[in-house]
């Protein structure tokens, strides 16, 4: 066996003193708070255990009962892109702890899991039978059997919502505006307006030089203010497709006064004609007048109406909180993350709401689920529920909260589930000194590009469902450390590989990489050290350095989106009721 000594796990015995420990140890209690006081006892490996198989004419048949039912692709979400079936959402196997509580809330909602070949599935299904969840089934043959049996797939990600939006384009002839005639429109003064219906967070990431930020839900509510003259021309910009087009066609229904145009392909057009985006700029969203807002909630109840949205007084929200056990109940905040931090209503989730339309994959699973959003304002709420009722597959509802019901601050809390025991935590500094002894094998597990941010020194990038092929015994590699940013993920993912394997000596970083550069240790960069290359997220062709494998991914990426609807039409209806232009 390796020399190498484990240190003592207990922090307070850490030799952590003074300015350091301070610097992080709101880092450590922000890990230490969603610990459980007792792991559950591990249950017997369960590769062997089989679950009910469904066909593909079967699940077929159910998507269209209009039941509830979930779909979920249990292999890493890199995986899943190449090729799923259009209705599933991504619910890796090994982050299954952290996304099913969300994904599908009610423990009695029909799931149907699918992985390629059945490989991962029925594991998934026996993790979720012992979480609680009871109607589970796989899809037969996997993937492969879908096919076989005349079923397509789809690659890429969020595609019902991506297809939504070519959807809208084609049948309601949303108009555009392709790069270089909006670059002609600036040169020769044109009044006009050009607002980037991104989240604040993309905004700064890279923009249009001369785009106001202005996400997708907070179009209606604060385009008056940008544009009070009705002369002047707004052209809504995303770094594709979708999110102009809805941004744009959202402004059209709405009826504004001002012509209103998608810029075509976004700012991939933008970079494709040789033209430079602005980096760092931080968005400011004007507030809205009394006028422009009361003209936004006459505008946006107009067109929640004609989409069929229903209101909810608190009887009747109550009255869905009391069925929750037999149908299941999404409640979302669709404002901005600064409105939801200061003060939302208890046990109501952050989505602001453009996403909500442009993801609506990633918030929640359940077909046939019941939706509220909670319309703070009478616009945004009003503005993405008339779009997820025309996307279709929901029962969508609105509610105005009393303005003096009671509001908690922060986060949202993360409810984390468990099925293995936890093994034991090291912090910053005890990794540090472990490191010293001798080798020590450190596995970041999340995403591969926050890895090549920044990574703990001497780490290596695997997704969790292949650490097992990477992972040596301890006398060649020494003990084995799994991180993740926060080291939510690393927690599980430790206790897993712990009882995969049967090694003792599998650990994880308390506070994940933050802790780590919250006390001031040295940290390292790049991607040499990713071992299972894009599986763990759908890589954007944004992320190329090579300019030529940059324009190559824009042109695929656009291809892609342009022909969803053609592959939309061979599938069978989904639901989507556009209202007429």
């Amino acid at each position: 066996m390796s020399q190498t000594q484990l240190p003592n796990t207990d922090p307070a015995a850490s030799g952590i003193a003074g300015r350091r420990h301070r610097a992080i140890s709101a880092v450590l209690a922000k890990a230490r708070a969603w610990l459980p006081d007792r792991a559950p006892a591990s249950a017997p490996r369960s590769a062997q255990v089989r679950h009910p198989l469904i066909s593909a004419p079967a699940l077929r048949q159910a998507l269209q009962d209009g039941e509830e039912i979930a779909v979920l692709d249990v292999r890493e979400t890199g995986v899943y892109v190449r090729g799923h079936l259009l209705l599933a959402a991504s619910a890796p196997l090994w982050r299954l702890e952290l996304l099913i509580d969300r994904l599908v809330p009610r423990r009695s909602t029909r799931i149907v899991l699918v992985d390629a070949d059945e490989s991962l599935a029925h594991e998934a299904a026996h993790k979720l039978l012992r979480l609680g969840w009871t109607q589970l089934s796989v899809l037969e043959g996997g993937t492969s059997g879908w096919t076989a049996a005349g079923g397509q797939l789809f690659s890429g990600s969020n595609v019902p919502s991506k297809a939504f939006g070519e959807v809208i384009e084609h049948d309601k002839r949303t108009p555009w505006i392709d790069a270089d005639e909006l670059q002609r429109q600036l040169d020769a003064g044109r009044k006009l307006v050009v607002v980037d219906s991104r989240t604040p967070e993309e905004f700064t990431q890279f923009s249009l030089p001369f785009a106001h930020s202005l996400p997708g839900a907070e179009l209606v509510y604060r385009i008056h203010e940008l544009a009070p003259d009705p002369d002047t021309l707004v052209v809504v910009n995303c770094a594709g497709r979708t999110r102009s087009i809805v941004g744009a066609q959202t402004l059209i229904d709405a009826g504004i006064d001002n012509p209103v145009v998608s810029l075509k392909d976004g700012t991939m057009a933008w970079l494709l004609a040789g033209r430079a985006l602005a980096h760092g700029r931080q968005p400011s969203l004007p507030e809205p007048s009394e006028e422009g807002l009361q003209r936004a909630r006459s505008q946006a109840e107009a067109v929640a109406a004609r989409a069929g949205v229903q209101r909810l007084d608190a009887a009747g929200l109550a009255r869905l909180v009391g069925q929750r056990a037999s149908r299941t109940l999404y409640l979302f905040d669709v404002r901005s993350r600064e409105e939801y931090l200061a003060g939302h209503l208890e046990g109501w989730r952050w989505a602001p709401g453009g996403q909500l339309v442009q993801a609506t994959d990633e918030y929640l699973a359940t077909r046939h689920a019941r939706i509220v959003l909670a319309d703070w304002d009478g616009v945004r709420a009003l503005t993405t529920a008339a779009w997820l009722a025309q996307l279709g597959g929901h029962e969508v509802y609105v509610h105005s909260p009393d303005p003096l019901a009671p509001r908690v601050t922060g986060p949202e809390p993360l409810r984390v589930l468990r099925t293995q025991p936890s093994v034991a935590a090291l912090s910053p500094i005890q990794l540090q000194a472990l490191q010293a002894q001798g080798p020590v094998q450190v596995f970041e597990v999340e995403r591969r590009a926050a890895f090549e941010r920044r990574h703990v020194p001497g780490a290596r990038f695997a997704v969790p469902d292949r650490l097992l092929e990477f992972v040596t015994p301890a006398e060649a590699g020494g003990p084995v450390v799994i991180t993740s940013p926060d080291g939510v993920l690393a927690s599980l993912v430790a206790g897993e590989l712990a009882a995969r394997s049967g090694r003792s000596d599998v650990r994880w970083l308390l506070g994940g990489t933050e802790a780590w550069a919250a006390s001031g240790l040295p940290l390292s960069q790049g991607a040499q050290q990713v071992l299972t290359g894009d599986d763990d997220h759908w890589y954007s062709p944004y992320a190329h350095a090579d300019l030529s494998h940059r324009d190559a991914g824009f042109r695929a990426y656009l291809d892609w989106e342009l022909g969803l609807v053609a592959q939309l039409e061979r599938e069978d209806p989904i639901g989507i009721r556009l209202i007429p232009a």
